[in-house]
This record gives structure tokens, C-alpha cells and sequence, in this order.
């Protein structure tokens, strides 16, 4: 009953941090759910003056997916071209991916480059995100513990159940210590009465 009672606090306060909006705050990124067919926008963001703005793909940043300059047209994944499109200039560019599929799930960076001294410096900037998509069948039935939208009590419910059943098991072996205990001792007066 208490492991059951520990892994429902353990879901409650590290399982699901998310907003109403389906996303998580992070170290630095985003992490967003979306369901097939939907739609998200990224939004990279750069407080330096950057003249080049990519979006990457994968772990290690290994497919391009989007790359925009000052000065030329942009560049669009042959696997987005009908699905991406994009706001603003470098280096804060809005870019919105319609009709979701599940290959679209992965890590997203905003990836900047300037050149400077004939080198170019590569940066990431603000808005990275984790893209999560999922099909749209219907969800089995988890209980929810997201404080954003009033579970709280429920977890202090919790809480507190599972201290009670703590203190009872606890109570219950020292009344058992106890009753062993003094039926040894008794056992050792009598032999020694016995001896005597």
C-alpha cells in the first residue's frame, strides 16, 4: 500500500509539469505536445545582431530544415515546403509547421550564424523546443496530478493517506517489539527462578 502511495507522489511531482497549453518549461527549450494534423510555431528569438538563421533538426543539429539570411530567399526542407511557413527577420523569425505528422517529433533548434573576421560563429538562441506529436486515439485513463489545474489537494489527500498508513505499520511493529520482548524476558525469569 505505501510503495503504491510513494509512486503516486513520485507522478505528482515529477510526471507533468505542463501548462494548460500542452507545453513544458525546461532548461532553455520547450517541450510541446501536439496531436497529428496540428500545427506549432516556433519562435527564435536573438538579443545579438545575427545574419543567418537556421532551423535544425535532431540531436546533433544533424537536418536543416529552414534557413533564412538578410539578403536571400529563404530555404525550406523538401519535406516542408507545403507545410512551413515563416514571420519576421533575423534574427527573430516565427515559424509555423501545419499539418503535423508523427516524424515530425524531435528536438528543434534555432541555430544563428555570423561571420566575423572570414569565420562564421555559430550561436543557438532562444526558442529551441522539443516536439512531441502524438496520433489522436484517445488517451487511457491516467489520474492527472497537474497543479496548474487544481489537483493539489488531491496530492496533500495523498500525502496524508500515505503518512497515515506509515504511522500505523510503524505502530504496529513496536507493539510488536514490545510483546516480544516482554514475553523473553518473562521466559528468562522463569529459568532463572528455576535455577534458583
Amino acid at each position: 500500500m505505501s510503495a503504491v502511495c510513494l509512486f503516486i507522489l513520485i507522478l505528482c511531482f515529477y510526471g507533468t509539469a505542463r501548462t494548460a497549453a500542452g507545453k513544458a518549461e525546461t532548461d532553455g527549450y520547450e517541450v510541446i505536445r501536439r496531436k497529428v494534423g496540428q500545427q506549432v510555431t516556433i519562435q527564435c528569438r536573438s538579443a545579438s545582431n545575427q545574419e543567418m538563421l537556421y532551423l535544425k533538426r535532431g540531436l546533433n543539429e544533424e537536418e536543416d530544415i529552414f534557413y533564412l539570411t538578410d539578403s536571400k530567399k529563404p530555404t525550406i526542407n523538401q519535406k516542408f515546403t507545403d507545410r512551413l511557413q515563416f514571420h519576421g527577420q533575423v534574427p527573430n523569425v516565427d515559424i509555423l509547421l501545419k499539418n503535423l505528422t508523427l516524424d515530425d517529433t524531435g528536438p528543434y533548434w534555432c541555430v544563428y550564424k555570423v561571420s566575423s573576421n572570414y569565420k562564421l560563429k555559430t550561436s543557438r538562441g532562444n526558442g529551441s523546443v522539443l516536439l512531441v506529436v502524438t496520433e489522436n486515439r484517445p488517451s487511457p485513463t491516467v489520474p492527472k496530478c497537474d497543479q496548474s489545474q487544481g489537483d493539489t489537494p488531491m496530492v496533500l489527500v495523498y500525502v496524508v493517506i500515505c503518512a497515515g498508513v506509515l504511522i500505523v505499520i510503524l505502530i504496529a511493529s513496536l507493539i510488536w517489539i514490545v510483546i516480544k520482548n516482554n514475553r523473553l524476558h518473562n521466559k528468562v525469569r522463569r529459568r532463572r527462578d528455576e535455577t534458583i
